[in-house]
């Protein structure tokens, strides 16, 4: 094979060999685009699914042990259940339309400790330490979710009950409570909320 056969052959490899790297070069190139699209797609989609408002309650642990849990809608009760128990409260939440409240056969009950609780403006505070360990706190929570965003700025208004159970809280069974006057809470009280 002469010299000039030699370097046409060389020639006619190493073209081949960049032809074949261009090939993976546009690939992985489209490849890498549909990465990037789906990407963008997700980032897109994810807030016009789940929307970009604040969440419906907010569970933050304090410098003084308590727990703090901010209420803005009465939705997703048993995820605020799930935030409790990873905050150190064992948790039955129920929330319940104004003028409405659960039967009180949900369980032998007594209230908790002075302290436990402590309702504030658009929440409350629980201190873990002052829950008896063997028993569930229950929330009932009873208020209109349009007054909350009627409001501006948007407050909470609502009744709270608590109890303590132990054992299985059984279920809510909805009933009309009668101490809710039109004044926004039982017995012409502001709701605990306001």
């Amino acid at each position: 094979m002469s010299f000039e056969e030699q370097l046409l052959m060389d020639l006619k490899v190493e073209f081949a060999a960049r032809a074949e790297r261009r090939r993976r070069t546009v690939r992985r190139m489209s490849v890498g685009a549909a990465v990037a699209g789906l990407a963008a797609a997700v980032t897109i989609a994810v807030p016009l699914v789940t929307g970009t408002e604040s969440p419906a309650y907010a569970v933050s642990k304090k410098a003084d042990g308590t727990v703090g849990v901010e209420i803005r809608e009465f939705k997703d009760a048993d995820r605020l259940e799930r935030d409790l128990q990873a905050a150190g409260v064992r948790a039955d939440v129920t929330y319940l339309e104004s003028r409405k409240q659960c039967e009180k056969n949900r369980g032998m009950s007594t209230l908790p400790r002075e302290g436990a609780i402590r309702p504030r403006e658009g929440g409350l505070d629980i201190d873990p330490r002052l829950l008896d360990k063997d028993k569930t706190l229950v929330l009932e929570f009873a208020g209109n979710d349009e007054e909350v965003r009627a409001a501006d700025p948007p407050k909470t208004w609502w009744i709270l009950t608590t109890m303590m159970i132990p054992g299985n809280v059984g279920p809510c069974v909805v009933v009309d409570r009668t101490d809710w006057d039109d004044n926004g809470g039982p017995q012409g009280q502001p709701p605990a909320g306001s």
